[in-house]
Order: C-alpha cells, then structure tokens, then sequence
C-alpha cells in the first residue's frame, strides 16, 4: 500500500520531469498539498516528508487543523469559496487565499488582515472556461480590477488561479493554462513593477504536468499525495 512519503516522492519526480521538459528549474513551482478533509495525522506525515505548504477548502476544518498543528511551521492556503462574512477568519488565519472572486472579498481581506502580520498574499480566481457552475472573475473583469485590488493595503496581489474543465489529452489541458498566463502578463502590462504578479496557481493531479509546461509556480495536489478518499 503506498505511503504519503512514496506518493509525495512520486509527484516530486513528476514535478521535475514536467519542468525539465518545460526548460525551468523543479524550485520554480510549489507543490501545495490539498489537504482538505484530511487528518492532521496525514499533514504530519506529509510534513516529514518535507512538505509545508498546505490547502484548505472548508474554513471551519482548516482553522481547526491550524490550531492542532500551531507548533509546526507550516504556511497555509486557502483555496475554496469564500463567503464575506468568513473574510476575517481568513484574514487572521491564512498566508495566502487563492480564490478572491468579487473586488468586495479583496476589500475586506484588506480590511481585515492585522496589521502585525505580513501583508495577506492573493490570487484572482478566474472562471477560465466561462462554466456556470464555477465562480470567479472573467479575464474581461479580471483586466478591470486588478490594478485597484493591487493597490490595496494589508495585501499583495501575488497572480492568477483557475480550476480548468477537466481534458484528458495533455495538448488540450495546455489550452487553458496558456490563456491563463497571457492574462498574467496582460495584467502585468498594467501594474508598475513593484506590483507586477508572478504567482499562477494552476494544475492539480490530473493535470499538473499541463501546467508546468505553461508555466505554473504553484501546482495543488490532494489524490496523489494522500490517496483517493473513502468513499
């Protein structure tokens, strides 16, 4: 039966190979693990294997898992929806959030963040394939506002994230991370240089490889870490 230590040895190795084959170096992208729904057991296990950068999906859960695991020096990311009138937890609690999908969510966080802490990294979520099942901002609306959440105070807007629909063939699952980057770089075309974003959160286990050759520097990975869930 494979262990978290054998399965975070593996996607290691993919990740190298993915940015081997992309031209780019293996400490370009960041392996966050998705550990939603999992234990703080399995974090540790993760954790001694070397992984210490965490992603969380349900705000309760995380928050209770922040606090059992205070001791470690671990660096948390939220990447689920995120209500306004959850953005304080979150604020308080998270080094980056990856999913602002509304200026109003970026303007609270902002707002909320104390201000003896680092300023809060986000991400623009973005509806890439325009799904009406998923949130986020489109690239039209993305271009609109990320000049006025960049200057915001308490924050730092790092870059871009998106859940893609799901393509089986690796050229189909580029398409989408493609266009997620030239909207990086569009943006980019707008920001002075000391707000210019350089973070693309995009690529999960199914198409992590995808994304790394499309220039990914945060891939987020649950099933291949931690094994399917039980059903």
């Amino acid at each position: 039966m494979p262990t978290i230590k054998n399965n975070i040895s593996s996607i290691q190795r993919r990740l190298q190979q993915a940015a081997s084959d992309a031209g780019r170096t293996p400490n370009e992208v960041l392996l966050l693990a998705v550990s939603k729904t999992r234990t703080s057991a399995q974090i540790n296990e993760a954790l001694a294997a070397g992984i210490t950068s965490f992603g969380e999906n349900y705000l309760q859960e995380a928050l209770e898992k922040i606090d059992q695991l205070s001791s470690a020096k671990l660096d948390w990311h939220f990447i689920g929806p995120l209500q306004s009138n959850k953005t304080r937890l979150a604020a308080e609690s998270f080094s980056w959030v990856h999913s602002v999908d509304r200026l109003k969510i970026a303007q609270r966080l902002s707002d909320q963040r104390p201000s003896t802490m680092a300023p809060l990294n986000l991400c623009l979520q973005i509806n890439i394939d325009n799904e009406s099942s998923k949130s986020g901002f489109s690239p039209q609306q993305a271009l609109a506002v990320a000049a006025d959440i960049a200057s915001l105070p308490n924050i730092k807007l790092r870059g871009l994230m998106a859940i893609p629909q799901s393509r089986t063939e690796l050229e189909a699952q580029r398409i989408p991370f493609k266009q997620l980057r030239q909207l990086k770089d569009q943006i980019n075309s707008l920001l002075d240089n000391s707000r210019k974003l350089d973070t693309l959160s995009m690529g999960m286990s199914g198409d992590m490889d995808a994304a790394i050759l499309e220039g990914a520097t945060i891939v987020r990975v649950g099933t291949d870490i931690f094994s399917p869930r039980d059903s």
